[in-house]
């Protein structure tokens, strides 16, 4: 049997073991080998030594992340439990990782992890950046703040926010309304983005002036789009010719980013994605940058990265099998192809 007593300095006890000990509890969940008990600044844990010890190292890594970043979620605590490496993929609430800009409410938006600030950097020294990862990853929320922070520091004149109008597995023709009226509920993303970073009645303004545009795909035809930082949002619903004509719209003073997220590809079954061909052809030209998210970075509630990596596993899964039926069939075919 083994016995340690952990004395807790320098940080909020109740920050570390959470509101009715739920952090603590995770922590007791994540070892119910051994009793772990508080009292006051102390933590004693008990029981075999091998139990102990791993326990012990768990809970310095919440001390440690806690004093470093100045927070400590419960997803924090369950991804250290879960064996994840945050000092590799969460940026730690420090003066070098700089604030892209402040919320209504005074709230700074910063990256959050190391690849969303790959893809601030991206920016930087890019005109035209993909961003390309699962859903919750913050590609189109942070790159709706980088827009907001060009046409606040007056490096563009308008924002172009705009979607292919794909469904995702609904049809927009069924819903009521004038064309406006169907297509803003797709778009509602992007709005929900606007409003934590724009006042009401300055957006409105700046929307009935055409400052900041929010428009399908579609109505970009045969526009030249310059002085403007672009964000084409949910690319993998592009066809090869809907990508090529966004991109070729683009004036020599305009900044843009595309996001997309393959694995949620809501075209037709015949009909391949023009995102998967954009990275292929574009990759290394220069000015065009590609920044890769992944579950690693999802910033939602802690099962939506499960989630993402449940799909990745079935998906390689079935991709390994549609290879191994494909190499049995050709492998079929080879004696009849001799004779």
């Amino acid at each position: 049997m083994s016995e340690i007593i952990l004395t807790v300095d320098g940080v909020d006890p109740l920050e570390l073991f959470g509101e009715n000990n739920a952090k603590l509890n995770l922590l007791r969940k994540a070892f119910p080998e051994i009793t772990i008990t508080s009292r006051g600044n102390n933590l004693k844990l008990a029981g075999e030594k091998k139990f102990t010890q791993a326990a012990k190292a768990k809970f310095e890594m919440m001390v440690k992340l806690l004093k470093e970043q100045h927070a400590l979620s419960t997803q924090a605590v369950e991804d250290l439990l879960m064996g994840e490496n945050l000092w590799e993929t969460r940026l730690p609430e420090s003066d070098n990782n700089r604030t892209i800009l402040h919320t209504r409410d005074g709230k700074p938006i910063k990256a959050k992890t190391v690849n969303q600030r790959k893809l601030v950097e991206a920016t930087e020294h890019n005109d035209i950046v993909f961003a390309v990862g699962p859903a919750g990853t913050g590609k189109t929320y942070t790159a709706v703040a980088l827009a907001v922070r060009a046409l606040k520091n007056r490096k563009v004149k308008k924002i172009i926010l705009t979607r292919p109008a794909v469904e995702a597995g609904e049809s927009l023709g069924f819903l009521p309304g004038d064309l406006k009226e169907k297509i803003d509920p797709y778009l509602r993303p992007l709005y929900d983005a606007l409003d934590d970073m724009i006042a009401p009645d300055k957006l409105a303004q700046f929307m009935t002036n055409r400052i900041i545009e929010i428009a399908p795909l579609a109505f970009m035809r045969g526009r030249t789009l310059d002085n403007a930082f672009i964000i084409l949002d949910e690319a993998q619903n592009c066809s090869t010719l809907q990508l090529k004509m966004f991109l070729t719209r683009l004036g020599p003073s305009a900044q843009c980013i595309i996001t997309g997220d393959l694995s949620q590809i809501d075209l037709p079954f015949n009909q391949k994605s023009g995102l998967y061909r954009a990275l292929h052809i574009l990759r290394h030209v220069d000015g065009i940058a590609e920044v890769e998210l992944n579950a690693d970075d999802v910033v939602r509630h802690r099962l939506v990265k499960e989630i993402i990596n449940a799909y990745e596993k079935s998906d390689k899964a079935l991709r390994e099998k549609a290879e191994r039926e494909e190499k049995a069939a050709q492998k079929e075919q080879q004696p009849s192809e001799e004779e």
